[in-house]
Parts: C-alpha cells; structure tokens; sequence
C-alpha cells in the first residue's frame, strides 16, 4: 500500500514444469542452484532467515523468508531499498509448487507494485518469464 492507501499490484506467472515438485523444490531453495536461474544468495530455507539476492545488473535486494512449507510453497519479502520512491520496491514473492500428471504446476506471484510503478511492474513480469525459462533448463540438468 502506498501512503495514499492506493491499492498495489501482482504479477503473476504460472508454468508446467515436466519435473516432480521435489526436484523444483531443490532449485527453489538451494543457493548454488539459485544462483544459476535468480540470482547469487545467501538463502536458508528457514522460516525468519533474512538474505540477499545480488544481481548481475549490480542490484542487491534484501530478502526474508516468511513462509515455507517443503515442497508445496515458499514466500519471502523482496525489497529493493531506493531513496526515490519510483525505484524502491517493497514486495513479497510466493512460489506455490501443486503435482500434476506430467509433473509440476509453478505459480509465482510477487505483489506490492505501486500502481505509479509501471516500469518496475512490467520489468517483473518480463523478468519472472525469463528466470522461469532458465529454471525449467536448470531442472533439466538435475538428477531426482
């Protein structure tokens, strides 16, 4: 919310992985594995454990894990720190893994988009469908 009481927006991108949920999970909560389709991290799958995803670009993002629950949901906060309120993002990322017969059905929401944050919104939702692509070629590769 912003500090008009505006309502905040959610990117939502949804893939069918050919993998069982266990495997995704791996890829989800394992920093070596995350660094190849998120970003490079300090992650701890555990309940209060803040951390840092340090992209490419040079951006850090501080990180806490609120929810998780192997290997059905993970959720954690994704804060970009900004002084400028165009470029600070105060957002929650959820991964919701559900078994289908061909594998897994990947849902990722990240809300919090202030409704002025239009280029932000845009580059999350462009920037989701990229990772997940890498995502589904990184499970490829994996055993189990």
């Amino acid at each position: 919310m912003t500090a008009e009481g505006t309502q905040t927006r959610t990117v939502v991108v949804e893939r069918e992985l050919p993998f069982p949920p266990n495997r995704v999970w791996r890829a989800l909560t394992e920093p070596h594995l995350m660094a190849e389709w998120l970003m490079k991290t300090d992650f701890a799958p555990v309940q209060g454990h803040r951390f840092t995803l340090r992209g490419d670009w040079g951006g850090i993002l501080d990180c806490e894990v609120l929810e998780i629950e192997p290997p059905e949901r993970l959720v954690y906060s994704w804060v970009f720190p900004s002084d400028d309120p165009a470029y600070r993002l105060d957002s929650v990322v959820s991964f919701t893994l559900t078994p289908i017969a061909s594998g897994t059905h990947l849902r990722v929401e990240q809300t919090g988009f202030a409704p002025d944050q239009k280029q932000a919104y845009g580059g999350a939702h462009a920037g989701w469908k990229g990772m997940l692509g890498k995502l589904a070629d990184i499970l490829a590769g994996l055993d189990g």
